[in-house]
């Protein structure tokens, strides 16, 4: 496809049209056609604002594609999706029901140190965004947006927002990420803290009772996250591998093929988890594509973009407030920044979309995402003495294991007694009475 173009609709939407269209004066543009941007852009189109995404990828470049990301996403994320009529998967899609967290014995026994469980107020789903981010780009076309095929430049952005009432970047490397300034005093980390390693499995033995996200901790080595999932081929399962740079499960540098990646994940199993490793005697990637190697430095940058031109433009999600996926929470803010976002533009009516207003709209968001950064940003480093009573009590609490695992849908409610050890001590002695 030739750069700039507009793509045409594909017959590959779902059967459900339940947003109709106002059409406004107002104009927005929207770089990135991911998880916040989307959302943004078709909440704005039910609201009657003119939008257009600019995305670098077709549908068909992500769909057949590696996989983005393991896009665990809990109640209010998933309701957000339902609120704009995206939810095209909600009935196909497993649902994970709880939170079992794991610590192996320190003897090397293969036995279990800590085990508990927490169930999920309300069921979260991953679906495979290659599989989501297609029908979501035509959703956005048939809604009466414009979709922009172009790997767009700063020299472009500025083009964008000279004939927009305001641009947001949802998404961009290089350039277009070094417009947001890095926010130091939010920023405590200048390389990535784990490696990170997916890998989508079909044939995957389940639970014996209900699903879950498995969440294992490894001390000094790292941590391993297994959930159901749903990808082009139906069910599966995502294993989600964050190995402690120079770790043993720092391992992936010298796999150079699928069934490498998927034989390395298995003996990572097999070193460090038995009980997940028998699970997995019959497995079988996914697909060629389904399998991802990397790292990323967790960063928040200042949300307002000066271009060439002296014009601003506006950060969103991921491209302003980067996260380790250790707490699973990456589609779930970008969800919940575009809620925000949304919400903020239709608030502020005919009024220009001044600096003032960027700089307000993201504070709206850090207010919510501080907690989540905070969050992440503690269980990446050793767990402090308070953090390992409050994980290890949780077998004998079973509310306190509920709530623990509530707090990946609702991170606020983790606060303060998750990151302070007094008030630690004091809930924990509250579950004692």
């Amino acid at each position: 496809m030739r750069k700039g173009t507009v793509i045409e609709n594909q017959d590959i939407l779902p059967p459900k049209s339940t947003i109709g269209i106002i059409m406004s004066s107002r104009k927005i543009t929207i770089l990135g056609g991911g998880q916040a941007g989307l959302q943004l852009a078709c909440g704005l189109l039910h609201k009657g604002y003119q939008v257009k995404v600019v995305q670098n990828r077709t549908p068909e470049d992500i769909r057949s594609g590696k996989v983005l990301s393991s896009q665990c996403m809990f109640g209010q994320a998933l309701q957000n999706e339902r609120d704009l009529g995206l939810d095209f998967w909600t009935e196909e899609c497993p649902t994970i029901d709880s939170i079992n967290f794991v610590v192996p014995a320190p003897d090397g026994s293969g036995k279990k140190q800590v085990d508990w469980n927490g169930g999920l107020d309300r069921p979260a789903q991953s679906v495979d965004q290659r599989l989501k981010y297609p029908v979501w780009l035509q959703e956005f076309e048939r809604r009466g947006g414009k979709l922009e095929i172009r790997e767009a430049t700063v020299a472009d952005l500025d083009d964008y927002a000279a004939t927009s009432d305001l641009t947001i970047v949802a998404a961009g490397k290089g350039d277009i990420a070094k417009l947001f300034e890095r926010d130091l005093e939010k920023s405590p980390f200048g390389q990535p803290q784990r490696v990170l390693a997916l890998t989508y499995l079909h044939g995957m033995t389940s639970r014996p009772d209900h699903s879950a996200v498995n969440f294992n901790l490894i001390p000094a080595v790292g941590e391993y996250f297994l959930f159901p999932a749903l990808t082009h081929s139906g069910p599966c399962d995502i294993m989600v591998f964050e190995g402690i740079p120079g770790g043993p499960m720092d391992c992936w540098k010298d796999v150079t093929s699928p069934s490498q990646h998927l034989e390395r994940s298995k003996w990572i199993l097999d070193k460090f988890l038995p009980w997940e490793a028998e699970r997995c005697r019959n497995v079988e990637l996914t697909d060629a594509n389904g399998i991802l190697t990397g790292a990323l430095t967790p960063i928040v940058r200042k949300p307002i973009g000066r271009l060439p031109s002296g014009r601003a433009v506006l950060g969103l999600a991921d491209a302003v407030c980067l996260n380790d996926p250790i707490t699973g929470q990456g589609s779930n803010n970008a969800s919940k920044a575009a809620k925000i976002y949304l919400d903020a533009i239709v608030a502020h009516g005919d009024q220009p979309f001044d600096e003032a207003f960027m700089q307000a709209t993201f504070d709206g968001y850090w207010n919510y995402a501080q907690f989540v950064t905070g969050w992440t940003h503690l269980l990446l480093q050793p767990p402090p003495l308070h953090v390992l009573k409050i994980m290890g009590s949780a077998q004998t609490y079973p509310p306190l294991a509920r709530r623990i695992a509530n707090g990946f849908d609702n991170p606020l409610d983790l606060f303060p007694w998750f990151a302070v050890d007094e008030e630690a001590d004091r809930y924990l002695q509250q579950l004692a009475e």
